[in-house]
């Protein structure tokens, strides 16, 4: 099969490789597509985490199994799949009380093992039994599908701090994880939703904010309490990679509001600081979100069939393997808003 592996910062090359055998435990999926995330951009530009040198990146992907092994119950052959990057342990605490994102011994497909950038994808019965392999809903497309794993985390963040009908929202960041905010914001029954960013403002037009602020020209806490009667938003949600957004987000929230930290930042940048007096006599909370569970990925593949969530919207640009370097490019300079690789 052909693939692309990442060799080095910077560097992505498309080889010949053969896929590993399908055990009686496994199954090898035919790729259809792989989104690209701010997670693959982050590790194109400065390596793999865990010193994992090479390997197939690529973790957004469905596609239809074409091999499974004869212990394998749950799918048959020509089965449409999405197909999530987190596998847990099963053992650790967090994963024996149901928390199996915050696993101690978390892995990821497309890091520990190869991932969609290929034409094929095997799945061990490890993976199938300690991560996210599920069947795509009829009417679903295996490209809307593609949607379903950043979408996942979304639902996740807003379940984690009870987004819920006639809050106001702020969202800072302008992607696509900060469009899919907007969707699953409306879902939830948020009455006010507003979102801060720069150069992708007009893509986040069409999802629907009652007020979109550029954060380069606009005051944005200011804006924000002159919509909200001078308190501020219930929730304010950083859904970008820059720790510059985490004090805008705090003095844009109302006494006994929620601050969420939903984006990874630089590892390198990683520390903020934020006025310590302002969360206590503002009794402020600062959450932290990663990740999700099961039912958060059978969750999204729901709202994407009832046409909650959006997918044509985001995916705006299509690359080949022999072009994914392009299609990094793309994602990078924010020329598009969600690129697909079509092996």
């Amino acid at each position: 099969m052909r693939a692309a592996v990442f060799e080095k910062p910077g560097s992505m090359r498309v080889v010949d490789m053969q896929v590993n055998p399908c055990g009686s435990g496994d199954l090898i999926v035919k790729v259809h597509a792989c989104g690209i995330c701010g997670g693959d951009i982050r590790n194109f530009s400065t390596g793999l985490r865990h010193g994992i040198k090479s390997q197939v990146m690529g973790h957004e992907f469905t596609g239809t199994v074409v091999q499974k092994g004869s212990d394998v119950i749950a799918f048959s052959l020509g089965d449409a799949v999405a197909i999530a990057p987190d596998v847990s342990c099963g053992t650790c605490w967090y994963c024996t009380h149901d928390l199996v994102n915050l696993c101690d011994n978390h892995r990821m497909i497309g890091t520990h093992w190869p991932g969609g950038f290929a034409e094929y994808v095997h799945l061990s019965s490890e993976v199938l039994a300690h991560g996210f392999v599920h069947h795509i809903p009829k009417g679903v497309s295996l490209t809307d599908a593609c949607l379903s794993e950043p979408a996942s985390s979304v639902i996740a963040a807003q379940e984690r701090v009870g987004v819920k009908s006639g809050n106001s929202v702020l969202i800072l960041g302008d992607g696509p994880i900060g469009c899919l905010h907007i969707e699953v914001a409306r879902a939830n029954g948020a009455s006010q939703v507003f979102i801060s960013g720069r150069s992708r403002l007009e893509a986040a037009r069409q999802f629907g904010p009652d007020l979109m602020l550029n954060y380069a020209t606009d005051d944005v806490v200011k804006a924000v309490r002159e919509r909200t009667e001078g308190r501020g938003v219930d929730v304010a949600i950083c859904a970008n990679a820059t720790v510059a957004s985490q004090q805008v987000a705090l003095d844009a929230v109302r006494k006994r509001g929620k601050v969420v930290l939903f984006g990874g930042v630089p590892k390198q940048d990683p520390l903020t600081t934020l006025d310590s007096n302002v969360i206590h006599y503002g009794e402020i909370e600062i959450i932290g979100t990663f990740s999700y569970q099961v039912r958060h990925h059978k969750a999204s593949l729901e709202m994407i069939r009832n046409g909650t969530i959006h997918p044509a919207a985001y995916f705006t640009k299509t690359v080949t393997l022999e072009d994914i370097v392009s299609g990094f490019e793309a994602a990078r300079n924010r020329a598009a808003l969600k690129v697909l690789v079509k092996p």
